[in-house]
Parts: C-alpha cells; sequence; structure tokens
C-alpha cells in the first residue's frame, strides 16, 4: 500500500512536469503522460487483483474456522447429552 502510494505520486510528479514542458517538448510531453497514465493504470490493476486475492484467502480462512467451530459445538453437544443420560 505504501509502495502504491509512493509510486503514485512520483507518476503523479511526472505527469505534472510533462503538463509544464508541454510547450518546450510537446512530443516528449505527450509521451510522458502517456506512460505516467499507463503505470497509474498499471498500480491500480495490480492493487485491486492484490486485493481480491486477499479477500478471497480471507473468506477462505474465515469458512474453515466457521466450519471448525460447528464441528466443535456439535462434539460439544453430543458430550453434554452423554453427560445428561449417565446422571439420570
Amino acid at each position: 500500500m505504501i509502495a502504491q502510494i509512493g509510486f503514485s505520486i512520483l507518476l503523479s510528479g511526472v505527469m505534472v512536469y510533462a503538463w509544464t514542458e508541454y510547450r518546450r517538448a510537446p512530443v516528449i510531453a505527450v509521451l510522458s503522460m502517456l506512460v505516467a497514465t499507463a503505470g497509474l493504470y498499471l498500480i491500480i490493476y495490480v492493487w485491486v487483483v492484490i486485493s481480491l486475492i486477499l479477500l478471497l484467502n480471507l473468506h477462505l480462512k474465515l469458512r474453515s474456522q466457521a466450519e471448525l467451530i460447528t464441528i466443535l459445538m456439535r462434539e460439544i453437544a453430543l458430550a453434554n447429552a452423554r453427560t445428561a443420560e449417565q446422571n439420570k
């Protein structure tokens, strides 16, 4: 996340510099702005993909924990039923 912010700031700086230098070298400025825009797009794209992978991982872990809790509760309920039956 910190790297994404740092790269975004650097690419934004390149875009601002290219915009200010447009009068001196229009071709270089346009190419710089295109490359910086593509870089920003890729940074955001990679961030979204990584976020989705992390969310999927978290979902799978939570699902396995929910299944484990279900098994645990079932065992506790059976153990309590056996104990109550033996106490009669």
